[in-house]
């Protein structure tokens, strides 16, 4: 049970990293594209990975057909992913993109966990994951903006629908590898192929940049998403949901937006209401209901 607990808080670790990460990028986004700085963020992480991995496994190497497997991984998850996450920001709100990405990717992984995963869900992860989704929920659509369901935002809705679905058949296709594979090998390979998958999006990018011009925050910033957000996330996230399963893991990225709505609220300015704050401990208590599962279930 103590192993159990110290993964799920290493999930929740992660998922505040990233969601504070949302703050951090958003500082940098008058100084980067969008995409270069997605790129900049996996591209300069992948030497770290193949170094901590050949310092702590001895090797590097993968067989080929994993190294396919991977590709398509590191294509959908990583290149595919971060670029319909940027578009649906563009051709939505930005509440409407943040639930419809991060709302569902836990049903659409516990959906899908069938067909790649022996893991079954219980009633109390089903009840601690609908507590926890009316949490989120609340958070996001209570901060200002609200839910825009109009054909004006079709588009970008559908492509924040589509990266959840992609998001959750990406950690799914994780797992049975990580059978045989660390998580930290797994998590190499595929933000590699990801990373050059990427580079070619970003070509007319780097001229706009004025290098320059930047100073030693724009460089904490970045090295705070290689670092933090990137390499130590993908690896503890990795090896956590394999050790709590693909869909418990993922409804511990609803931690994600309550973690960017305090860093807007730190480093913004950014107004809290009391119905997010609400919000905030809904989904704290469908979390902690889905952690507590095998101590209830052992009693």
């Amino acid at each position: 049970m103590q192993s159990k607990l110290f993964n799920y808080m290493g999930l929740v670790l992660v998922a505040a990293i990233w969601g504070i990460n949302f703050g951090f990028s958003r500082m940098e986004m008058a100084n980067f594209d969008p995409k270069l700085f997605a790129f900049l963020r996996f591209g300069i992480a992948v030497p770290f990975f193949f170094i901590l991995l050949r310092f702590k496994e001895g090797s590097v190497g993968i067989p080929f057909r994993v190294a396919v497997q991977l590709m398509f991984i590191g294509f959908f998850g990583v290149t595919v992913l971060e670029n319909l996450t940027m578009y649906s920001i563009k051709y939505t709100s930005l509440a409407n993109s943040s639930l419809l990405i991060v709302a569902p990717w836990p049903i659409f992984t516990a959906l899908l966990a069938p067909f790649f995963t022996r893991e079954s869900i219980s009633a109390r992860v089903a009840i601690g994951g609908s507590i926890a989704m009316v949490g989120v929920c609340l958070i996001i659509l209570m901060g200002g903006e609200g839910l825009d369901m109009s054909s004006n935002h079709m588009i970008g809705n559908l492509l924040a629908l589509s990266a959840s679905l992609i998001g959750a058949l990406y950690n799914l296709s994780c797992m049975p590898l990580m059978k045989q594979y660390s998580a930290l090998r797994i998590s190499t390979w595929f933000i590699m192929f990801g990373a050059l998958f990427m580079f070619p999006f970003t070509l007319e990018s780097w001229g706009k940049v004025a290098w320059s011009a930047l100073e030693a925050k724009d460089y904490l910033v970045l090295a705070y998403n290689v670092l933090f957000a990137t390499v130590i996330a993908f690896i503890v996230w990795n090896a956590c949901m394999h050790h709590v399963g693909a869909a418990r893991s993922n409804f511990f990225r609803y931690v994600v937006p309550a973690a960017a709505v305090a860093a807007g609220y730190i480093m913004f300015g950014e107004a809290i209401t009391l119905w997010q704050v609400a919000g905030a401990c809904f989904m704290a208590a469908g979390l902690i209901w889905i952690s507590l599962e095998r101590k209830i279930q052992a009693s």
